[in-house]
């Protein structure tokens, strides 16, 4: 897939981003303090760069949300929101630390750290899912411009397309660490 133009931005920190860490996916949990100084310095560094961003697009959950508002502000665009650049659907595990999970469900959780395009989340979506529905998000985004575009996301979002140009495919979905704010480009 050519998405030449197309930059990726995980959204600043929240508390469930913190150790000990918690399934987010589609629980809407706010970006806190730290996150909004990553999104101002992300801000910051957006604005430095030598070609400027011609468009801005954000998850609709709010701590992607407000991290694009902080951007957006600093670079004077708007952001366009789209759902399909949210997080993965975790399902049940949504809320639950990631070690009361590895303690619960042993073989699900053994199972997640070896993702896969099979790994599905009980009662949420698998991998493969995702990274169908990230892609076509990202395909229109780089159809429709003005690039480059910047597009604030989700850690497991930018996993699950930097998995697509991998050879192992979703199986090197944890190979990748995507910390707060890193830019990512495909």
């Amino acid at each position: 897939m050519d998405l030449d133009g197309v930059l990726l931005a995980r959204h600043g920190e929240t508390d469930d981003n913190l150790e000990p860490p918690r399934f987010q996916g589609f629980t809407d949990t706010p970006l806190n303090a730290t996150g909004r100084r990553q999104a101002a310095d992300l801000a910051d560094a957006i604005a430095a760069r030598r070609t400027p961003i011609g468009s801005l697009w954000s998850s609709d959950l709010s701590r992607a949300r407000v991290t694009a508002e902080i951007v957006g502000d600093r670079v004077d665009l708007a952001a366009t929101l789209d759902p399909r650049l949210r997080e993965g659907f975790r399902g049940r595990w949504e809320g639950h630390l990631f070690a009361e999970v590895q303690r619960d469900e042993p073989e699900r959780y053994a199972a997640w750290r070896r993702a896969g395009p099979d790994f599905r989340f009980p009662g949420g979506e698998s991998l493969l899912e995702q990274q169908q529905r990230v892609s076509a998000a990202l395909s229109d985004i780089h159809r429709v411009g003005p690039l480059p575009a910047l597009v604030v996301c989700h850690g497991g979002s930018i996993r699950v397309m930097l998995c697509a140009s991998d050879s192992r495919g979703l199986n090197a979905f944890h190979d990748f660490q995507v910390p707060n704010v890193a830019v990512v480009s495909l």
